[in-house]
């Protein structure tokens, strides 16, 4: 199979992080997509031109990191992060959404911040800062969910690299008066999966 990535998106990175997980590294090959870019090969592959994106190994082609992350996690027969078939499905659907608006604001405000700086809008910065404020203040609560402090989910996945886009976006500084999410974010940087996945994103900064 190939994952079409691009070292700074987190959408990406959350397929890649699956892979590290379920030890899927000789089976999935990641390929760094052209993208934004005028006639880019990648465009014959995915016409839509986004990531993550993945081939799989009978040419069937999955756009979005949710149905992405959910096809490599039952590839090998054992999945490892599906939501639990019972009455409390819809509470690890509920934070898994509510990770998923923290990223979606968050990934608008980065990409605002890739724009020339005279053409970037204050009005969605500010926007997205504020709903940022909001949210880390839903989560500083949040995280005390036994869902969030026991084996990782895809709840987790999409909240770390919702807040570890800090360090692709130096202005996003959600941790003052957040020590119990700063400290779960902390803990959970340390994982192998994550911390792999982080160094890809430092280096493509630093470049």
């Amino acid at each position: 199979m190939e994952l079409f990535v691009t070292p700074n998106s987190p959408y990406a990175r959350m397929p890649r992080i699956v892979i590290l997980e379920k030890g899927l590294g000789d089976r999935v090959t990641v390929v760094h997509a052209r993208t934004r870019e005028r006639d880019s090969p990648y465009y014959q592959i995915n016409p839509s031109g986004r990531v993550p994106y993945l081939l799989t190994d009978d040419g069937l082609g999955l756009e979005d990191s949710a149905l992405i992350c959910a096809y490599l996690d039952q590839v090998d027969g054992k999945p490892m992060f599906c939501r639990p078939d019972d009455e409390t499905a819809w509470q690890s659907q509920r934070l898994e959404a509510l990770a998923h608006s923290l990223l979606a604001g968050l990934a608008v405000w980065t990409r605002e911040g890739y724009r020339p700086e005279d053409e970037r809008s204050p009005g969605i910065i500010e926007h997205e800062r504020e709903r940022c404020r909001r949210l880390s203040g839903v989560w500083e609560n949040e995280i005390d969910d036994p869902r969030m402090q026991g084996p990782l989910t895809m709840a987790q996945i999409v909240l770390i690299c919702a807040l570890q886009l800090e360090h692709t976006n130096p202005d996003i500084d959600w941790r003052p008066d957040r020590p119990r999410l700063s400290d779960w974010a902390d803990r959970l940087a340390g994982r192998p999966s994550i911390s792999a996945t982080l160094a890809t994103l430092d280096a493509h900064r630093a470049h």
